[in-house]
């Protein structure tokens, strides 16, 4: 049976993996036409203050090995070492490498064929599927995987076209190039697309004011230094042995856990609702000053927000949902956490008056800046602008259907969505635990299904 993989970035190398691991029999075809292959978009070439914003354990695509990824780094740790946190960063098309060797090795195995073209349709075809792609070629398969990665930023104030004007920052490398030092520059949010532009703009030597412009102003936490401590409560079977599955039930699971940790999850609480009206800058210098905090709270929801949540949202009835998209902001800044070294390197620009925080900016004006960049990430399970025909041909054929808050979800068994695309998980963007573990269900899918 002939398996096909539309999209060739980390959401492929994980399934490919998975599949190489099984054991997995059937020609397997990946359609990628990036010269990128691999890497997917935010790990291709850029600039090397471009950070992978994780420590290495969570950083693997292999799941259930959080070491497979720190193996593959080995001595070239010590070269990427930040300091404070005591895990090594690396920059983000170093961890692109990684996924190609980790692609490469599972591609030889399972004799993987690359087609250098979108797939711009699938169809049914008798009992199978037929894609087609931009050049009018058809493909058959019978499992077919979308890895199509996420979606663009949205131009929310019209901006498009404006001079100076940069509506899609990534790869930096490139739109930044043409950014005089002396220039005054408006980032378009706080998180942390805009702290890699503004790190990126002061490893280049930029010395003209920049600002950072957003409703709320926050910035995301600060990574605290990982121990050694592993959730005992907040599991995957601890939230299925729960039966109905409630947010006051999984509140109750990570009470459980600070409280054998000796620590009160109000104080956790307390501090999340800070997130609202304490003044940014502050808040990032407390932060950056407790990275060795030895308080375990959260720890706990950073790491098992990326793990266990994507698991749990699925479970949690439509009220608890939105308890829980009235407080995003706040959870994907502690889910989501800036390194040490970029958190240190913000406070600097703050502490020198070159950075400034604009906090409930209304609308933004085509003059607001000599360059407006617009680091606002795209909304949850968003459709990329480039598989706006294959999504369109997969629901009018019934192989998948629009999920209300997103993305898509599988109408056919021989169908699986890998990464922001599928509209079932939570608002949170996919971290590569939360990819790596999709990866592996899908192949466990593919593989009944080959049987």
């Amino acid at each position: 049976m002939d398996i096909a993989i539309i999209g060739g970035g980390a959401a492929a190398v994980g399934l490919l993996d998975a599949l190489a691991r099984a054991g997995t029999s059937g020609p397997v075809t990946v359609f990628e036409p990036s010269p990128h292959l691999w890497r997917g978009r935010p790990y291709g070439p850029d600039l090397d203050s471009v950070l992978v914003n994780v420590p290495p354990a969570i950083m693997s695509i292999r799941h259930g090995d959080r070491d497979h990824y720190a193996a593959w780094l080995g001595a070239r740790a010590t070269e990427h070492m930040d300091e404070r946190l005591g895990h090594p960063i690396v920059p983000r098309p170093l961890y692109g490498r990684y996924l190609e060797d980790t692609a490469e090795k599972a591609a030889a195995e399972l004799g993987v064929r690359v087609v250098e073209s979108a797939v711009v349709a699938v169809t049914r075809a008798g009992g199978r599927l037929a894609l087609r792609t931009s050049d009018g070629s058809v493909h058959l398969a019978d499992q077919v995987a979308l890895c199509v990665g996420g979606g663009r930023p949205r131009d929310h104030y019209g901006l498009e076209g404006t001079p100076g004007y940069i509506g899609d920052p990534y790869p930096l490398a490139r739109t930044l190039e043409n950014v005089a030092p002396d220039r005054e520059v408006m980032v378009i949010g706080s998180g942390l697309t805009a702290i890699d532009v503004v790190v990126s703009l002061a490893a280049r030597g930029h010395t003209g004011p920049i600002s950072l412009v957003s409703r709320t102003g926050m910035l995301p936490y600060v990574w605290q230094r990982p121990g050694p401590y592993r959730p005992r409560h907040v599991t995957v079977e601890r939230v299925q042995a729960l039966g109905e599955v409630t947010l006051d039930g999984l509140e109750g699971l990570l009470r459980a856990e600070m409280a054998e940790a000796g620590e009160d999850l109000g104080a956790l609480v307390e501090d999340l609702r800070g997130a609202w009206t304490e003044d940014p800058v502050a808040r990032l210098r407390r932060q950056l000053a407790d990275i060795d905090g030895p308080e375990i709270g959260r720890r706990v929801v950073q790491e098992t927000a990326h793990t266990v949540g994507p698991h749990a949202w699925r479970l949690l009835g439509e009220a608890d949902r939105e308890r829980l998209r009235a407080w995003s902001r706040v959870a994907t800044g502690v889910a989501s956490p800036m390194v040490p070294v970029n958190a240190a390197r913000l406070l600097e620009l703050f502490d020198s008056g070159q950075l400034s925080v604009v906090r409930g900016a209304a609308g933004i004006g085509p003059n607001a800046a000599d360059v407006v960049v617009n680091a606002v990430n795209p909304p949850p399970h968003s459709i990329p602008g480039g598989a706006a025909e294959l999504a369109a041909s997969l629901v009018d054929e019934r192989l998948a259907a629009p999920y209300p808050s997103g993305g898509l979800v599988p109408a056919d068994p021989r169908v699986h969505i890998v990464g922001d695309l599928a509209g079932d998980g939570p608002f949170i963007t996919s971290g590569i635990p939360g990819v790596a573990a999709q990866g592996a269900a899908a192949a466990r899918a593919i593989g009944a299904a080959l049987t």
